[in-house]
């Protein structure tokens, strides 16, 4: 099983890296984007959320991969890293020319959504400094092999931000399987990363080549169809009426088409409102076969971005601690539930809240 095949702490410097950009986030709060007169500063990234969750929650040694432009947001977003527990010593600087034409750093704008409002977000992350990684930026021999790494999460976003991107993912993971680091990989396909990058048969190409070195892939029922083109047929998109099956006969093709995975998980969700989900997980492995999550429905969220993300911190922390597939599911879809209920992309939940809550414990006052 996974246990079995990750490296002890004691041989090792961090216990989980995450490949990804990091973004500056600005949360208009209550408001919208085209009124807000102030903004709220996060960091935030789909890869460095997981690491941060890890670290800030969990209590796990991380550290993170990417690059910023040398001015004072990158700065800024670097002071955001540090606060989050996040080591920076891998953080590449790239020289800024003062204006932004050859590199810059990423902003997102989110805003939250309230009832039959969604949230909306806007990315401005051309020519990213993170966008313009390459495969030998990083000495991966020497991070995996000399320094010790326990853990590798990466994903999709990532890759989808440039060619070299994708070129630096499959990079990572292939040295990553060399030195025995466990691999995790979040699909989160988003359509507007793609559109101007090859669109959808791009991302499978990309996915399909980075897939076979992965342990621990994740993603949601549109992530596996659009990523790598599994279908889940015969699905009810509500989670009250979701035909279990469905699901266990895509993961069944997925296990068949790359068989090194050891474990396969999916968010579920169904969208009732901005501020009203109905949240549930499941997730594979060859020991375990299909299990299935502590459904949650009807869940109040104020923030559903890095729901998804704290989903993974949680279930890779499971993992990392020897706990079983069945535990480190709870412990993921626990995380995620309550990370929708902060503002920002990263978690504020304690380690204490995510037991409590996945042992079956409720929203009573804590005296």
């Amino acid at each position: 099983m996974l246990a079995d095949g990750i490296r002890p702490p004691q041989d090792t410097r961090f216990d989980v890296v995450a490949l990804g950009e990091v973004m500056l986030r600005l949360d208009p709060g209550e408001g919208r984007i085209r009124t807000a007169r102030q903004f709220l500063a996060w960091e935030g990234g789909g890869e460095y959320n997981v690491a941060r969750g890890l670290s800030r929650v969990f209590g796990h040694r991380a550290a993170v991969v990417t690059a910023l432009a040398d001015n004072e947001i990158g700065h800024l977003v670097e002071g955001l890293i540090l606060a989050g527990g996040v080591d920076t010593s891998l953080l590449r600087w790239t020289p800024y020319d003062g204006v932004g034409r050859a590199v810059r750093n990423g902003l997102n704008f989110t805003e939250r959504g309230f009832g039959v409002r969604g949230a909306v977000g806007v990315s401005d992350r051309g020519h990213t400094a993170a966008s313009r990684l390459r495969p030998e930026d990083v000495d991966w021999d020497d991070l995996f092999g000399r320094v010790g790494v326990r853990w590798l999460h990466t994903g999709g976003i990532f890759a989808a931000l440039s060619p070299t991107a994708a070129a630096t993912a499959l990079a990572a993971v292939t040295a990553a399987r060399r030195h025995g680091v466990v691999v995790s990989y979040d699909l989160n396909y988003r359509p507007s990363l793609w559109r101007e990058n090859g669109g959808q048969p791009e991302a499978q190409r990309v996915n399909r080549a980075i897939v076979p070195f992965v342990d621990v892939l994740l993603g949601n029922e549109e992530d596996f169809t659009a990523a790598l083109g599994f279908e889940v047929d015969g699905a009810d998109d509500r989670l009250d009426r979701l035909e279990v099956e469905a699901y266990a006969a895509m993961i069944e093709e997925v296990r068949r088409a790359y068989p090194d995975l050891a474990v396969v998980a999916t968010t579920l969700r169904t969208v009732r409102s901005a501020t009203v989900n109905d949240w549930g997980a499941i997730a594979w492995s060859p020991g375990t076969g299909l299990l299935r999550a502590t459904q949650r429905d009807g869940l109040e969220i104020l923030d559903r971005v890095g729901g998804g993300d704290s989903f993974a911190a949680g279930l890779v922390h499971g993992l990392l601690a020897g706990q079983g597939l069945e535990v480190a599911l709870e412990y993921g879809a626990a995380h995620g539930a309550l990370a929708m209920t902060t503002p920002g992309d990263t978690s504020m939940a304690t380690l204490a809240e995510v037991i409590r809550l996945a042992g079956g414990g409720g929203a009573r006052v804590d005296r």
